[in-house]
């Protein structure tokens, strides 16, 4: 073997280029050299570091081990299939429009090549983020080194919980319905690659009616909030993320309807009663408006109002009660109509529309459709005025105008529902509040 020993090369010409041999050709660096780099290193994979590729990321490609990739997300999630691993190859992920947390990017493994010691696909959703993988061994595959903890790139982690009926929906995702008092337990709560928030519905109970001409009560208060991870139809008023959940116990509250009060001679009650609040976590739903005909006869606030009233010895028209009471964003429920005069009340509030005014409408108000339990469920209607106004859709009690006539009484909100109870006429009975629910969902797995 000949041996060249010189302290430079240089090339012919200033500025020039030197190629050291041919098109497939081998070089070895002998044990315990050392390669100075001053200048710039150009295609040189090493471990722990990679050759950045300029041309911007924006679909599903496949990583060469060695190079570093620039992935906009700006259009939607991105999916990385990573080469396969052997020791000491290297991939590297920058978030070139800081578009991660909106939309994912999805490490795919390499066939059975593990991420972080998981044989899951792992998600990067952390705004900005770059992270180095190298791949270490057959135990552990690729581990994150530089820019973030391995958590960055973590496997997804589902939120596990009793509590309540279950059902499954949707095949991935998990729903407890509470139709009376409980606890939500968390044993695990997930991560933000799977799922770490829920979804839910709360509505409190209905609010009553009296006889002798009251309005029709109040819904109760409509709350839902959806979780990014979830992918149901939501109502109109879903609040724009979930509640976030940890490992303990959430006490549930189911609120009941309030009870429907019959009135007429001898009768002196002229007032219906509200309905109870639920309530999750830091959720409150506030309990349905109740009708009135006496002392005020104007119907009581609530999560949704119930109607005015109407009263023949001096006390005149009442006006609706007030929604949304107390206030919450998006708003709850809504205001109850007003009396039309002489034997027409106003129908009570529900959670999307105010329940309609006399003496054209008595109608109890609309309530809210979600399919958060896997069917579309209309929920939290207002009760209906007199005379024989029509209950809100989603549980709505219909109003009557005399218990001995067509259709014999009011009829109460339906339980579940929040609905509000129907008004009643002339020495009638009157309609209760149907009883509130809590619904929770979430995703338990991909």
């Amino acid at each position: 073997m000949s041996e060249v020993k010189v302290n430079k090369i240089s090339p012919r010409t200033a500025c020039g280029t030197v190629t050291l041999g041919d098109s497939g050709d081998t070089f070895t660096i002998p044990s315990g050299a050392t390669i100075n780099n001053q200048g710039t290193a150009v295609n040189f994979g090493a471990t722990g570091s990679a050759s950045w590729v300029t041309t911007v990321k924006t679909s599903t490609f496949t990583a060469v081990a060695g190079e570093g990739y620039f992935v906009n997300t700006t259009g939607g999630v991105v999916s990385v299939n990573l080469p396969a691993g052997t020791a000491g190859a290297v991939v590297a992920i920058k978030d070139y429009a800081k578009t991660f947390d909106t939309n994912k990017v999805t490490l795919i493994q390499n066939g059975s090549d593990k991420i972080g010691g998981s044989t899951t696909n792992a998600i990067i959703n952390t705004e900005g983020i770059a992270i180095t993988l190298v791949f270490v061994d057959s135990t552990q595959g690729w581990l994150v080194t530089d820019d973030g903890l391995q958590s960055t790139a973590s496997t997804a982690q589902y939120i596990t919980a009793t509590g309540g009926t279950i059902t499954t929906v949707c095949t991935n995702f998990k729903v407890h319905t509470f139709t009376g008092p409980g606890t939500f337990c968390v044993s695990a709560a997930g991560n933000a690659c799977g799922s770490n928030t829920v979804s839910y519905v709360a509505v409190a109970g209905g609010g009553g009616g009296v006889g002798d001409r009251s309005g029709g009560g109040g819904a109760g208060g409509y709350r839902e909030g959806k979780a990014s991870s979830d992918s149901y139809t939501a109502s109109p008023i879903v609040a724009p993320a979930g509640l976030p959940v940890s490992v303990q116990g959430y006490g549930i509250v189911v609120g009941s309807g309030g009870a429907g009060v019959n009135s007429g001679p001898g009768i002196s009650t002229g007032q219906g009663n509200s309905g109870s609040v639920s309530t999750f976590s830091t959720i409150t739903s506030a309990g349905g408006g109740k009708g009135n005909r006496t002392g005020p006869i104007n119907g009581g606030s609530g999560g949704s109002g119930g109607g005015g009233g109407f009263n023949s010895a001096g006390g005149g028209s009442g006006t609706g009660g007030s929604g949304n009471t107390p206030p919450v964003s998006p708003p709850q429920g809504n205001s109850g109509g007003n009396s039309g005069g002489t034997d027409v009340t106003g129908g009570g509030g529900g959670a999307t529309s105010a329940g309609a005014t006399g003496p054209g409408g008595k109608a109890g108000g609309t309530g809210a459709t979600s399919s958060i339990n896997g069917t579309p469920t209309a929920r939290a209607g207002g009760g209906g005025g007199i005379a024989s106004g029509a209950g809100g859709t989603g549980g709505g009690g219909t109003g009557s105008g005399d218990c001995s006539g067509s259709p014999g009484g009011s009829t109460s909100g339906t339980t579940n529902t929040g609905g509000g109870g129907g008004g009643g006429g002339s020495n009638t009975c009157a309609g209760s509040g149907g009883s509130g629910i809590v619904i929770i969902r979430y995703k338990f797995q991909n």
